[in-house]
């Protein structure tokens, strides 16, 4: 069973940063972390959550929400399979509770699966708030 544990959350103030950090867990060697695509979505109070960046395990290709692009990076790790999102220029709209998950890409494609988050695995989530 994949097992994905989220930290690096916090407070921080507009136009500051914050690095999320994903530890991911339980691949086998049939279906090892190369396998999947991995992702961080957000879920804000009285929104839907949305896709944030998602990640190939396999060769790296990335793709961000509009929201995302020149403010944020998604990176990967093989070799302690983790998962990192450098969030700079931060707003008060990125305040959310922000989620890493993982697929296996058997219905969907890795810019699919983060304009659609139906995933395979769900972290527990790690808050972040943009305030003042």
């Amino acid at each position: 069973q994949v097992q994905l544990v989220e930290s690096g959350g916090g407070l921080v103030q507009p136009g500051g940063s914050l690095r999320l950090s994903c530890a991911a867990s339980g691949f086998t060697l049939d279906f090892p972390l190369e396998n999947y695509g991995i992702g961080w979505f957000r879920q804000a109070p009285g929104k839907e959550r949305e896709g944030v960046s998602c990640i190939s395990g396999s060769d790296g290709s990335t793709f961000y929400r509009n929201f995302a692009k020149g403010r944020f990076t998604i990176s990967k790790d093989n070799a302690t399979n983790t998962v990192y999102l450098q969030m700079n220029s931060l707003e008060p709209e990125d305040t959310a509770i922000y989620y890493c998950a993982a697929d296996r890409l058997t219905f969907t494609t890795v810019q699919n699966m983060c304009v659609v988050p139906l995933v395979d695995y769900w972290g527990q989530g790690t808050q972040v708030t943009v305030s003042s």
